[in-house]
């Protein structure tokens, strides 16, 4: 049995505590021990992008980075978008643009399409493109997904 580590990662705002076994993986610690199970597990090959998180603010694959890495770091979720309000801009714009078929890659998407338009709020189709390359949608091809991260962009500069 390996010696366990306490770790404390900020997660969606709440500082939390744990003691883990150091070969523990991001994803496995967010959605085993904090029951944050919106990250989803596709590959753990670091392939499909489905575990993408928000590691201090930069798009992660939470399938490739262990726990202990995380120690000190803010880490966001899917589930740290929507408030009582309602859906984050982001993931309206999924809903409206049909950009979501089986919804499998839609959290890793959306977190991508997060720190994308945190570092650039108007991007062009072949940014959008790029800043997407890692993650990978098996059912609606990449219009609709793209079409929804313009639509996306141009709500959150209108500030709706």
């Amino acid at each position: 049995m390996s010696k366990k580590t306490t770790i404390e990662v900020q997660v969606n705002g709440v500082s939390r505590t744990a003691e883990v076994e150091p070969r523990l993986l991001l994803v496995h610690y967010l959605r085993d021990v904090l029951g944050l199970t919106g990250t989803h597990i596709g590959c753990e090959t670091s392939l499909c992008g489905a575990c993408t998180v928000l590691v201090d603010g930069s798009a992660v694959k939470s399938c490739t980075l262990l726990a202990v890495q995380a120690d000190g770091c803010e880490v966001q979720t899917i589930e740290s978008l929507a408030t009582e309000d309602g859906l984050h801009p982001i993931q309206q714009a999924f809903w409206d643009c049909h950009g979501l078929q089986c919804g499998f890659c839609t959290p890793g998407m959306i977190m991508a399409t997060r720190q994308l338009l945190q570092e650039n709020p108007s991007p062009s189709e072949e940014e959008i493109r790029h800043g997407l390359e890692g993650n990978i949608c098996r059912c609606t091809g990449y219009k609709h997904i793209v079409d929804a991260v313009q639509q996306a962009a141009e709500q959150m500069k209108a500030g709706t």
